[in-house]
């Protein structure tokens, strides 16, 4: 049985071994009006999915005053392939370069169109005058929330440790709207409920949006449609491409850009592979003959780029027959996001050479693009890997649900130990980079398909994403991992009370606490049933109960379970296992919030006693203690002693937390609330005004 301290902290249990997690235990420490009404503006709604995000003053006022550092623009390099364009780049121009602030700019077209490519080439070829120059991938709201998250990382690389992925998020929209001179441009967006409310917050800069829609974004935007490209465009682009490696015979290029519709993507795969296979258009037009548009069935493939790429895909995979991981590592990518999927997560799929000779194979045909350290698909490509298709040897059904497998058990071994990292910003940057790949995998594989890896990986990561302050999209996965596990191991099973536990949390701290309560009784119900009323998963669940009951506001009835858990835990455990001193502390916590002082105190006291003898005096758990007794204290009238306590752990959480820890603000704001003057003049702990 683990936990934190009364800070709504929450430590549900981790799995112990094989099979057995350690008992859900939940305890809480009310953040609540310190954090509400303290130092700070709440932002509620704003990619924060309608949670409240706050930041300290000094971080708001350092929003307002921080200049752009040199070279944080982070534009994808350029192709070298662009070809044509000059009236859709001049119309990019004139649009931009009105006057004005919050002027936004659309590129709309197919799939494999070119839209991204046209953004990329304007943005370092011409002369802009916009500084710094962002590109972050829009194509959801979470895609929006990460590139805001890397903008304001890069704004201030100082605070990455510090600040929640919602906080950072929340400085990125602090710095847009007190800046002027930068662009953003948000590629591939698919909703524009997605980036609608960025638009409206951030009104002095400009942006570039490209999309396959074609919508009226707002009543300032203009418009761009692009089309494919002209006969001449495509053969030029063909030429290029198939001319990597030297001067060739282009007999039958024409033809060839005919029919693959002029689209630009299709003509760079084609041309990769001519150049790699050494032959002419014309040939590789033979090749797409034995694979006529008119096989492929309507319905997603029926529109014209995914039944164009469908026919580039079967005849690339017939020419890498000989190199069979390529297409099982193929599909296996396109359970991911497109962009920046890092190398490291697809080791799992064999050794490091085969896996490395694929992906080269792969980047020669243009089927992929790489770095050194990642590895990006077009969208286009990835709908086709995973659409199956019984007369393609390379669509098998089968073989796409191994390659969804793969990629569940890829992210599955790469990923941090969420029990012991959610507060360790450290790690929080290898969790950034893979929830976008969890998130993708999510939402195109279909629920009924999660087994129990998939469950552990989406519990995982909802766990991180709630706990940096995204709780609407943490729950959505916490949410589909307890469905799972009750499907496959049954409402009683461990592994089921833990999700649940967590889910049960984190719907309390969305403001759900009634869901939470009927989630828990019927938890209760089950886990007393199938394990009797003295198990440790039978304690841990009536005290996260009991913490659901608080925050509904029915204290009666969270105080009669507290009180009948402590006195469980100290006849099963002993008066100082931590575990009894975890639920002692919820007690207490809820006598105050109920107003018997008289009860809170002397149980504070004698926990924290306790505490300090079994953890040390700057144990986290002793140092909530330590505030929450200060509190107490204070809220008794007993001044003096209540001052001491929240000096002394103020000073130590900030000596040993650091400045902008949530539990360093809560005993600084703590101690303001009791004496803004003795506050005032601690010079290490400045007082929030």
């Amino acid at each position: 049985m683990s936990g934190a301290e009364h800070q709504r902290d929450v430590d549900v249990p981790e799995e112990e071994g094989a099979d057995r997690p350690a008992p859900t235990w939940q305890l809480a420490m009310d953040t609540g009006d310190a954090v509400a009404t303290h130092g700070g503006i709440a932002v509620t709604g704003v990619y924060t999915d309608n949670s409240t995000t706050v930041l300290p003053p000094e971080v708001l006022q350092a929003a307002a005053d921080t200049d752009a550092p040199p070279g944080i623009g982070n534009l994808p390099f350029p192709a070298g392939n662009f070809v044509g364009r000059a009236q859709d780049l001049a119309l990019l121009d004139a649009a931009l370069a009105t006057p004005g602030t919050a002027l936004v700019q659309a590129v709309s077209g197919l799939g494999g169109v070119g839209k991204s490519a046209l953004a990329v080439h304007w943005a370092h070829t011409r002369p802009h005058g916009h500084s710094p120059v962002r590109w972050i991938t829009a194509d959801s709201t979470a895609s929006v929330q990460r590139g805001l998250a890397s903008l304001g990382v890069s704004l201030r690389p100082a605070q990455a440790k510090a600040l929640t992925t919602g906080a950072l998020v929340e400085f990125a929209l602090q710095w847009l709207a007190t800046h002027t001179g930068w662009l953003l441009i948000l590629d591939n967006v698919n909703d524009p409920a997605d980036v609608a409310p960025l638009i409206a917050r951030a009104r002095h800069g400009r942006f570039l949006l490209t999309s396959r829609l074609s919508l009226p974004w707002t009543d300032k935007a203009t418009l761009v449609s692009l089309d494919t490209l002209n006969p001449e465009e495509s053969l030029d682009l063909l030429t290029l491409v198939a001319g990597a490696r030297g001067s060739r015979d282009m007999e039958g290029g024409a033809e060839l850009c005919d029919e693959l519709g002029h689209l630009p993507l299709a003509l760079e795969q084609a041309g990769a592979y001519i150049a790699e296979a050494d032959i002419t258009p014309r040939a590789y037009l033979r090749l797409l003959a034995a694979h006529p548009a008119d096989i492929f069935r309507d319905g997603e493939e029926g529109r014209p780029p995914e039944r164009t790429m469908s026919r580039i895909w079967r005849v690339t995979l017939d020419r890498l027959t000989g190199t069979p991981e390529a297409g099982h590592l193929l599909r296996t990518l396109a359970w991911f996001a497109p962009d920046a999927v890092p190398r490291g997560v697809l080791a799992a799929l064999g050794g490091p050479p085969a896996v490395q000779r694929a992906i080269a194979r792969l980047a020669a045909y243009s089927m992929i693009k790489t770095t050194s350290r990642t590895v990006t698909v077009h969208r286009l490509v990835q709908s086709v890997a995973r659409t199956p298709d019984a007369s393609d040897p390379h669509r098998q059904a089968q073989d796409i649900e191994h390659a969804r497998r793969d990629a569940v058990r890829c992210l599955g071994v790469t990923l941090p130990d969420t029990q012991n990292t959610l507060d360790d910003p450290d790690v929080w940057p290898a969790w950034r980079a893979l929830v976008p790949h969890i998130d993708a995998l999510a939402d195109q594989a279909l629920p009924d398909t999660d087994d129990e890896t998939t469950a552990a990986l989406l519990r995982e990561a909802g766990l991180f994403l709630a706990s940096q302050g995204l709780v609407a999209r943490g729950l959505i996965h916490l949410s589909r991992a307890e469905r799972a596990q009750r499907l496959i191991l049954g409402e009683a099973a461990p592994q089921t009370l833990t999700s649940r536990a967590h889910l049960a949390h984190w719907l309390t701290e969305s403001g759900d606490p009634e869901q939470a309560i009927a989630l828990l009784e019927d938890t209760l119900n089950a886990v007393e049933r199938a394990q009797g009323s003295d198990h440790t998963d039978t304690l841990g669940t009536r005290n996260n109960l009991a913490d659901a009951y608080e925050s509904h506001g029915d204290l009666d009835h969270a105080i009669a379970l507290y009180e009948r858990t402590l006195a469980d835990c100290r006849r099963l455990f002993g008066p100082e296992h931590p575990d009894t001193l975890t639920v002692a502390n919820n007690l207490a916590f809820a006598y105050e919030k109920n107003g018997d002082l008289d009860k809170a105190v002397p149980l504070y006291e004698s926990t924290l006693a306790a505490r300090r003898r079994e953890s040390g005096d700057t144990h986290i758990r002793t140092l909530i203690l330590r505030i929450n007794l200060g509190r107490a204290r204070a809220t008794a009238g007993d001044t003096e002693p209540a001052l001491a306590l929240l000096r002394e752990a103020a000073l130590d959480c900030e000596r040993l937390l650091g400045e902008t820890h949530p539990l360093t603000k809560i005993a600084r704001d703590a101690l303001v609330r009791l004496d803004d003057d003795t506050a005032d003049r601690l010079g290490t702990i400045p007082a929030d005004g």
